[in-house]
């Protein structure tokens, strides 16, 4: 590779799980973005760099150029709706699902549901396909909360163990989606450097099968 690469990632669960892919494709970077302050992280390679962003932006800076790569949860590429990206590639990682939950032994809700939730898009479209309309209100977080006040009749939120819900005297209802993380691709990125790209996704593919 000679042109550069950016690619952008977020924190936590994703960060860790890519590591080994990348490592795979002969990049490693240079610090750990948990100890550092650094927004861009150097690699062991001078065309590779990496940038740390939250994990609901990532497809915003692919898309819009700031990043030719990045890796993003199918929950965060359901909200953003893909546009300017390919989504050429399922890393099988961080994987969980999205769901509805709510009270054990709720009583059906007499009119519109309320839910509580921050996947506002995902949640619009998935009742609007059962043809019913229902109010959302956006939370950031401890969605589990939100039915236990009364604020909410239930919640669609990300289920890993479900050890969250059962602690707060909720259970899982339906399934919405099988979340994992995928690779995404700036589309000029995609043509202005396609053999650099290309082999870098042919490499991560190869290390997704050796996982």
């Amino acid at each position: 590779m000679s042109e550069m690469l950016t690619i952008a990632l977020s924190k936590g669960r994703i960060f860790k799980d890519t590591l080994p892919l990348l490592a795979h494709a002969g990049i490693e970077p240079v610090e750990d973005p948990e100890k550092s302050r650094k927004l861009i992280i150097g690699t062991n390679r001078d065309d590779v760099r990496l940038i740390i962003v939250r994990a609901s932006d990532v497809p915003t800076y692919v898309q819009y150029g700031g990043a030719d790569l990045g890796v993003a949860g199918k929950d965060v590429l359901m909200e953003h709706g893909g546009e300017g990206l390919y989504e050429p590639l399922d890393l099988q990682i961080a994987k969980c699902k999205l769901m509805t939950a709510g009270p054990k032994d709720a009583s059906p809700v007499q009119g519109r549901l309320r839910i509580a939730t921050k996947f506002v898009n995902s949640t619009k479209r998935y009742y609007a396909e059962q043809g019913k309309q229902v109010d959302i209100i956006k939370l950031y977080g401890s969605m589990e909360l939100a039915p236990l006040v009364g604020m909410a009749d239930m919640i669609v939120d990300l289920v890993d163990t479900g050890n969250t819900l059962i602690a707060n005297g909720l259970e899982p209802w339906d399934h919405i989606a099988d979340i994992s993380s995928r690779l995404i691709v700036n589309k000029a990125s995609m043509k202005m450097k396609h053999d650099t790209v290309k082999s870098f996704i042919n490499m991560m593919e190869e290390a997704v099968k050796k996982q």
